[in-house]
């Protein structure tokens, strides 16, 4: 039985992977009536219709299993995570491979600080741009797109990094970073900084989740954590139960006020300093944004506030943006997030770039999860939502093979289409190779929707204009 107190939500599906074995998952799969639940609490009932299809109870062992092999592959992982983030940095701080032999020989060999302002993350290795498109005008929504995705790559950073970042490129105000509790995984497992944008009217305050982290094994179990809550009491629906736990879920689910002088939760923490910003000035709005698991959990953000009754904050709240979000409801739950965000006047732009796997995931199905995204995608070729919208079609197999290929070629010829800037590194065209075994893999990194925001445009709607018309990405 999970520890959570349970009282917060009327229906619930929760797995412990840690508790289950590898003959468990083989009952499931064959014996269903025999499963043991010491590693799945849910309702009667809702155990019942997952033991009933053969391919809910796979996608319940896959994930499981995966979620085992992650776990026991967390130390290698993140070693080999350190070691191809310092291979890079070690490059760029001697100047390059000829300069790194040189200063080898001659004793002059310069050795990156993992915690210093110059010291990238991986993904910061595979796209080193971290200036704001000028040619944008300030406080268009092109704009805040461009500024939150920039806000969403570097929130993959150290501290150092994001500060000189927004201080000394940006010229913007910096105002905190929080590295933040998950009561279930019982680590700090969610960052997020602040900082504001002065140069908009009105100033805007920016909050930007860190997604997944390529290396952290912890992160990916959250993401294939397939356990869920349903809140009945307000007609919320059924919510991802990995992402409610990152934003800051508690034991006893969500308290209105939660004080705790031991740990930072990335909801409690970041609303008292956006109540205590707002309350000196009255002016001042602000924009949610994160890029993967981040974007996941700023989309979450104004549901809670909604379920607490924050009415206040809702109303200063101007628009959440999302780039590679996954789903995190199921229906219902979309069309809670629709009336709070018709209601408070809330702008949502959610991008999907071309094969992007992430954003296909959890499965919009009949069988276990039901999870659907809401309102319109800005994907490069705009529609409701992306297609493929599970990911594993055959039908899409050869297009997104191909797709692949074009993308390792575009990255040599990009630079003298669009511009200097858009050159791509060797780390992403690595990536690109891993994007054409794997399709949908490179899709996923940051470099494609930084490009997108500056290439592209969003259309501000009108009473006549459809979702086809909102947005056209240079893709």
């Amino acid at each position: 039985m999970s520890k959570t107190n349970m009282k917060f939500c009327n229906s619930y599906f929760l797995v412990d992977p840690t508790k289950a074995s590898v003959f468990d998952l083989i009952l499931l799969l064959f014996f269903p009536n025999l499963i043991s639940a010491r590693f799945i609490d849910s309702p009667p009932d809702t155990l019942n219709s997952a033991r009933r299809s053969f391919a809910s109870r796979w996608m319940i062992a896959l994930a499981i299993f995966l979620q085992k092999v992650l776990l026991f592959i967390r130390t290698p992982l993140a070693f080999i995570g350190r070691i191809v983030t310092y291979w890079p940095n070690l490059l760029t701080a001697n100047g390059g491979f000829f300069n790194l032999i040189l200063n080898l020989l001659t004793g002059k060999l310069v050795k990156p600080d993992e915690s210093s302002a110059t010291y990238a993350s991986f993904l910061g290795c595979t796209d080193r741009r971290v200036e704001l498109d000028q040619k944008i005008e300030v406080g268009t929504i092109e704009y805040k797109s461009m500024l939150s995705m920039m806000a969403s790559k570097i929130a993959y950073e150290n501290k150092s990094f994001i500060t000189s970042v927004v201080e000394n490129t940006w010229k913007m105000d910096f105002v905190g970073y929080y590295d933040c509790y998950n009561a279930f995984q019982e680590k700090n497992l969610t960052q997020a900084f602040v900082f504001k944008a002065s140069d908009t009217n009105p100033n805007l305050i920016v909050v930007s989740f860190r997604g997944t982290e390529l290396f952290s094994s912890d992160d990916w179990c959250t993401d294939l954590d397939i356990s869920w809550y349903v809140y009945e009491l307000k007609n919320v629906g059924k919510v991802h139960a990995g992402f409610l736990r990152a934003l800051g879920l508690q034991q006893n689910g969500w308290p209105k006020e939660n004080i705790s002088l031991i740990h930072q939760y990335a909801y409690y923490t970041i609303r008292q300093k956006l109540r205590d910003m707002l309350a000196r000035d009255k002016n001042l709005k602000f924009i949610l944004t994160g890029h993967s698991l981040g974007g996941a959990i700023a989309a979450l953000f104004p549901a809670i506030l909604a379920i607490h009754g924050e009415d206040e904050l809702l109303d200063k709240l101007e628009g959440v943006y999302t780039f590679g979000q996954p789903r995190i409801g199921d229906e219902e739950f979309g069309e809670y997030m629709k009336e709070v965000m018709k209601k408070h006047g809330i702008e949502y732009e959610r991008f999907v770039y071309n094969n992007d796997m992430v954003t296909r995931v959890p499965f919009d199905d009949k069988i276990l999860f039901g999870y659907k995204h809401y309102g319109s995608c800005n994907y490069f070729n705009i529609r409701e939502d992306a297609p493929n919208a599970n990911y594993i079609s055959m039908l899409w197999l050869i297009p997104k093979l191909l797709s692949g290929v074009w993308e390792f070629i575009r990255s040599f010829i990009i630079r003298f289409w669009k511009g200097n800037e858009y050159k791509e590194n060797w780390t992403m065209r690595t990536v690109r190779i891993v994007g054409i075994i794997i399709p949908g893999v490179s899709d996923h990194f940051p470099l494609d929707y930084v490009n997108s925001t500056r290439l592209g445009g969003l259309a501000r709607p009108v009473a006549t204009t459809t979702p086809q018309d909102k947005l056209y990405l240079i893709a």
